[in-house]
């Protein structure tokens, strides 16, 4: 298929992928200065009025239901044949499909994701949208400091669940969808979504989807369950899978809602464990991270030192490079194994870096109450690399100003009025003679500023340079 120059305003610059029914391109807006995703409907397709309508009806539906996890529509149209496109923002992260290539996914990122996928069904369904077709390839990943956003798509086959009832024809994708969806008429409710979130979540513990105990004869009692296949899988993710995979849809949860309160349960459970054996090392680390580079990374105002507060808790990554002091109700849960400069349009890769926040489920969303940091290390930032730094439209910008981080220069972007008293710190400290700088992302809950206290508690080691030289080579 040749490579279309534009599609409508939007500057096609390759294809990201195609399927029976339409194509998706990789486009530029150069207006808005952003990529996007650009669905077009298949030449083959665009004059059959039931796939026209079901292309459409996906517009309309992502308008409808408006989520943070669910890809929204920036734009439709048509093209000169007359064939309908719709405009999406680009998921730069790609698909859960292509991360599962590499196998199955630590058992707590598998939750978080399950969690966030589960919380986009349920405003679907609270928007009277059953999706029917969720699967690794439909959710994507949106890359964010600290965590990859989730967002699902592809509603191409949803539709309102008030006539879910009257479906007549088959429709799904093997292996994620329940028996009655499996049979023309069967009959759909929310329930059929419970079933492929369950599916969903079997194929990230395991590294495949179910085999559905339905589908072999005399097997129709017997419910997969993840720790057949991966031994080691705790069995209260165990019973979530099972419920959710039963065959008859009166033996699952009753809805996503329900799925999810047990979901954010078992995850929750799941990061305490995390957390217990986690805080224990916290300290060990602290007294060996960087002692001689102590004094290099106090951050000095007017002539002043700025000691991190007593009583705070020291955090650090997983190779021991990157530590950093925060408030105590901060320290409820880390993640410690690095980052991906590429999130801020750096050279990708992985580097030293972590996030402490009370929880981080909810940590990355803009809206919420969670204050938490996050630090990152990057060789580009050494070299004056401009990041392209996470925009704030919803707060007010302050002045920017520059700090003195043991005579390097850390440039501090601040956004105040966040809603629910909420407050970023964008900070970028380059720190040229030693070969690396470091990002850092400060949400705070209050009128105190802490920036410049978090600033002072920063630590690095001194194997980080090299580290980070070979990380990004």
């Amino acid at each position: 298929m040749p490579v279309p120059d534009k599609i409508g305003r939007y500057r096609v610059l390759r294809r990201i992928g195609s399927g029976a029914f339409a194509t998706v391109w990789l486009g530029a807006d150069d207006e808005l200065d952003a990529s996007v995703a650009i669905k077009v409907l298949a030449d083959n397709w665009s004059y059959h009025s039931d796939l026209r309508t079901r292309f459409e009806q996906e517009a309309r539906i992502m308008r409808r239901a408006d989520s943070a996890l669910l890809v929204r529509v920036l734009d439709v149209g048509e093209l000169p044949d007359g064939r309908p496109y719709l405009v999406m923002p680009y998921a730069a992260g790609g698909t859960l499909a292509d991360r599962l290539a590499a196998g199955p996914l630590p058992v707590r990122e598998a939750l978080r994701i399950a969690v966030d996928i589960a919380g986009a069904v349920a405003v679907l369904h609270e928007a009277g949208v059953l999706h029917r077709d969720l699967k690794p390839s439909n959710v994507l990943f949106q890359p964010a400091p600290g965590r990859d956003r989730v967002l699902v798509t592809d509603l191409g086959l949803a539709k309102a669940l008030a006539n879910a009832s009257g479906f007549t024809v088959a429709a799904g994708t093997p292996g994620y969808m329940p028996p009655e969806q499996a049979t023309p008429g069967g009959g759909l409710d929310t329930r059929a979504d419970v079933y492929a979130i369950g599916a969903t979540l079997f194929h990230m513990l395991t590294g495949r989807p179910p085999e559905p105990a339905w589908s072999v004869p005399g097997r129709s009692d017997r419910v997969p369950r993840p720790s057949q296949v991966r031994p080691g899988v705790p069995s209260i993710v165990d019973d979530v899978v099972r419920r959710a995979l039963q065959a008859d849809p009166r033996q699952r949860w009753a809805s996503v809602d329900a799925m999810l309160v047990a979901l954010r349960a078992v995850a929750a459970e799941a990061e305490r464990e995390r957390s217990r054996g986690r805080v224990l090392r916290w300290f060990g680390r602290a007294a060996g991270v960087a002692v001689s580079l102590a004094a290099v990374l106090t951050t000095t105002s007017a002539g002043a030192t700025l000691p991190a507060r007593h009583g705070w808790v020291r955090v650090s990554d997983a190779s021991g490079a990157l530590s950093v002091a925060v408030p105590p109700d901060w320290a409820g849960q880390l993640k410690d194994d690095g980052w991906n400069p590429g999130v801020l349009r750096l050279p990708a890769g992985r580097a030293p870096g972590l996030v402490a926040a009370p929880d981080l489920a909810v940590w990355p969303d803009p809206a919420s109450g969670i204050p938490g940091v996050f630090v990152g290390a990057s060789k580009a930032l050494a070299g004056g690399a401009a990041p392209a730094l996470p925009s704030h439209p919803s707060c007010v910008e302050q002045a920017a100003r520059t700090v003195d981080v043991g005579g390097n220069p850390a440039r501090v972007r601040r956004w105040t009025s966040c809603g629910a008293s909420v407050s970023f710190s964008e900070v970028v400290l380059a720190m040229p003679p030693r070969g690396f700088g470091v990002y850092v992302q400060v949400k705070q809950v209050g009128a105190a500023d802490l920036t410049d206290e978090i600033l002072a508690g920063l630590r690095l080691s001194g194997s980080l340079a090299p580290q980070a030289g070979r990380l990004h080579s």
